[in-house]
C-alpha cells in the first residue's frame, strides 16, 4: 500500500475544480493506455461538489464518457430515486448530462428493488458484480479501480465505514450491508477496506473546519478500526484533497508550501 501524500487548496471550491481536473487527465491516460477507465464514486458534500465541478469543466470533453465505467463506494439504502441516495445526486449534478454508456453505470441496488429490504442480499449481489468485472490482470475479486474517491466524515468514516463497527473490521468480504450506523439512515451498503485497497489510487476529499479532526487523526497514524480513513489506502497512490480549514490541524511538514 503507498503512503498517503497530501495536496491542500485554498478553499472547497478551488479543491472541486482542482480534483474534477485531475479526476480528467488521470480518465484520459487510462482511457490511452487501456481503452477504459474505472472510477468509484462518492456523495456527501465534496464529492457532489467534485461532480459539479467535473460537469462544468471546460476539459471534460476530452473524457471518452462511453467507455468510463462507475462504481459507487456506498450507498445510502433508499428506494430508487430517492434524493438522498448518492446515485440520485451523482445523477442531478452530472451523469444525466455526460453520454455514458448504461451498461457501464453500475449504481448499488436500493431498498424495494430486486432484494427487496435486505441489504445484505444487495451487498451479495453488487460483490458478484464487481467480480464479474474483474479480470486476471486484477488479480482478485475486484476490478483494480483507476482512482477511487472517498469523503472523509467528521468521525473519520470513509464509505460506509463507521469508527469501532463491524463493518470496518470485515477482512474478507469485498462488500457489505451495513445495520445500525450512526449516521442515518442506519441501513447502507458499502465497500469494504479490502475492496478499497483493489484501487490503484485512492482519493480522499475533506473540506471544512469540521473535517479538520478527522484528517489529523487520519493522518497521524491512527488505527484503522478507530479511524477507518486511516486505512483506505491505494495500491499506487493515496492522495488526501484538502482545503485549509480542513488542513488546519496538520504538522506543516505534511505537506509542501507550494501545495497551498
Amino acid at each position: 500500500m503507498s503512503a498517503p501524500q497530501v495536496v491542500v487548496h485554498r478553499d472547497k471550491e478551488l479543491m472541486a475544480k482542482a480534483a474534477a481536473a485531475r479526476l480528467i487527465t488521470k480518465i484520459v491516460d487510462a482511457q490511452a493506455a487501456r481503452g477504459f477507465a474505472s472510477v468509484v464514486l462518492t456523495g456527501g458534500r465534496n464529492g457532489n461538489g467534485l461532480l459539479a465541478a467535473l460537469a462544468e469543466a471546460p476539459a471534460r470533453d476530452a473524457v471518452d464518457w462511453s467507455r468510463l465505467d462507475l462504481w459507487w463506494g456506498d450507498e445510502r439504502f433508499l428506494p430508487d430515486g430517492d434524493p438522498e441516495r448518492n446515485h440520485t445526486q451523482a445523477r442531478e449534478v452530472l451523469l444525466d448530462s455526460v453520454p455514458l454508456d448504461p451498461a457501464r453505470v453500475h449504481p448499488m441496488a436500493p431498498a424495494g428493488g430486486t432484494y427487496g429490504n435486505n441489504a445484505d442480499a444487495a451487498a451479495e449481489a453488487y460483490a458478484v458484480e464487481l467480480a464479474a468485472a474483474a479480470g486476471p490482470e486484477d488479480h482478485g475479486p475486484v476490478p483494480a479501480f483507476d482512482v477511487l474517491l472517498l469523503g472523509v466524515g467528521p468521525d473519520t468514516h470513509v464509505a460506509s465505514l463507521f469508527p469501532e463497527q463491524p463493518g470496518v473490521r470485515e477482512g474478507e468480504r469485498m462488500v457489505i450491508g451495513v445495520h445500525g450506523a450512526p449516521k442515518p439512515p442506519p441501513t447502507r451498503v458499502s465497500l469494504t477496506l479490502p475492496a478499497i485497497r483493489a484501487a490503484r489510487e485512492v482519493w480522499l476529499l475533506a473540506a471544512g473546519e469540521d473535517k479538520a479532526g478527522a484528517a489529523a487523526i487520519a493522518l497521524s497514524g491512527a488505527g484503522e478500526v478507530q479511524a477507518p480513513a486511516a486505512g483506505a489506502k491505494g495500491r499506487r497512490r493515496t492522495l488526501w484533497l484538502l482545503d485549509e480549514a480542513a488542513a488546519s490541524q496538520l504538522p506543516r511538514d505534511l505537506y509542501p508550501p507550494a501545495s497551498a
